[in-house]
């Protein structure tokens, strides 16, 4: 016999799968749109060069989670005639992030790969007059290799800059039914002097950004500071 107690609990039930339908994310949105990334920045732009590499501190393969958290992987080694530094850069996008597939952040992975975090603070990365984009530097030691890190994270039109950020950003964009795209940007120069290389990886980055074509910049630094350096004229 069905009482009103079995009514009521089934009614709950109902609800909260109704709720949960409503609230499962179903609209895909990707700032990068299907440009690749190897395409889009250059491999070449002003004095400097660049050549491919497959492994910066972690590989990946297909079966790997990199693999699959991971759509497009870009590894280069920027070199300029004025100077011995060379710029390591790893450029990773994802097309979906979830509770199982998120960025992985360097201070998660350097560490994985036997390295210390000896410094890391969050940074305004200055693109312009007016323009900085949400960042962080860290300085990574192991034997023989002290290295030192300038990276960011997007995640849809959000910049988190901690694991804390990107997990309330992606649960934003979740309630909101929203499957967003993802970025991790990451530039390093081994060295020992973090007064000289991280200016100097700083500038570096401002003349990747801008040698980006414009109406593709969003995919790699959000709409907003896309646009911001469009009204600049950059």
């Amino acid at each position: 016999m069905t009482t009103r107690r079995d009514l009521l609990i089934g009614g709950a039930c109902i609800a909260a799968a109704g709720a949960a339908y409503a609230l499962k994310p179903r609209k895909r949105v990707s700032l990068q749109g299907t440009a690749k990334l190897e395409k889009i920045v250059p491999s070449r732009f002003g004095d400097w060069m660049s050549k491919d590499v497959s492994d910066l501190v972690a590989p990946t393969t297909p079966d790997s989670l990199a693999g699959r958290l991971y759509n497009e992987t870009v590894g280069r080694v920027y070199t300029h005639p004025s100077s011995p530094l060379e710029v390591m850069m790893l450029l990773a996008h994802g097309d979906t992030q979830s509770n199982s597939l998120q960025l992985h952040r360097p201070e998660v992975c350097y560490p994985a790969f036997g390295f210390a975090i000896m410094h890391a603070e969050s940074v305004g990365l200055p693109l312009a007059t007016g323009v900085s984009l949400p960042s962080r530097r860290l300085i990574a030691q192991a034997p023989q290799r002290r290295e030192h890190i300038i990276y960011w994270a997007r995640l849809g039109e959000y910049l988190p800059v901690t694991g804390a950020e990107q997990r309330l950003d992606r649960l934003t964009t979740s309630m909101h039914g929203i499957i967003s795209d993802g970025l991790l940007a990451r530039f390093s120069v081994i060295g020992e002097d973090a007064s000289t290389i991280f200016p100097f990886l700083t500038n570096f980055i401002v003349q990747l950004v801008e040698a980006v074509p414009r109406d593709h910049r969003a995919g790699l630094i959000g709409s907003i500071r896309a646009q911001a350096l469009a009204s600049l004229k950059i």
